[in-house]
């Protein structure tokens, strides 16, 4: 079944389950978390191509990930600032853009990927992403726990915070399993520990 979704345009992702510090300043992300707010329409986090024209009808990836909001603040420059966590994947089928230029689209809801248990190749990957969080207060406040319940979910989180094409991001994370995104996890991590 498909549904209407606003889109919030960004250069990094977040999937579900993973969480996202977010300033808003333009007036239609404004509207969208507004309307978000009160109920009228649910939004999406969009990874952007920068590799297209900003009005090339490609500029926005196609797998998107429906996002809820989980707290406000003002932030100490006095704008708004948000905290967002994944809840869905969504295709989306149709997209077009509302009179003040906000990005909106049909979508068909996607599946997770399935959990997948830790291997002993992924030791190193948990073991490193947790001296990342440690190393990052900001990023580790957003996960309190810091832990993460399977390989896949490991997977996510790492998809979120490493520096990688976008184009590359949104191949793995369309993928119907967390497998290609582990297998590239781990050649990424052994070619670190090799330097």
């Amino acid at each position: 079944m498909a549904i209407e979704l606003a889109l919030f345009p960004l250069s990094q992702m977040v999937l579900p389950g993973g969480r996202m510090r977010l300033r808003v300043f333009e007036p239609r992300y404004q509207r969208l978390v507004r309307e978000a707010a009160a109920g009228k329409r649910p939004f999406a986090s969009a990874l952007l191509n920068p590799y297209v024209a900003a009005s090339h009808t490609n500029r926005i990836f196609p797998l998107v990930t429906q996002v809820r909001i989980t707290d406000f603040c003002q932030l100490e420059d006095g704008l708004l600032g948000i905290t967002i966590e994944g809840e869905h994947r969504a295709l989306i089928t149709d997209r077009w853009q509302e009179q003040d230029l906000l990005h909106v689209a049909h979508v068909d809801l996607q599946p997770d990927w399935p959990a997948i248990k830790y291997s002993a190749e992924d030791g190193m990957l948990a073991t490193t992403l947790q001296q990342v969080y440690q190393d990052n207060p900001e990023l580790s406040a957003l996960y309190p726990d810091h832990s993460t319940a399977d390989a896949a979910t490991l997977a996510k989180r790492w998809l979120e915070i490493l520096s990688m094409p976008a184009p590359l991001k949104h191949q793995l994370q369309a993928e119907q399993t967390a497998d290609l995104a582990l297998a590239t996890l781990r050649q990424w991590l052994d070619e670190q520990q090799q330097q």
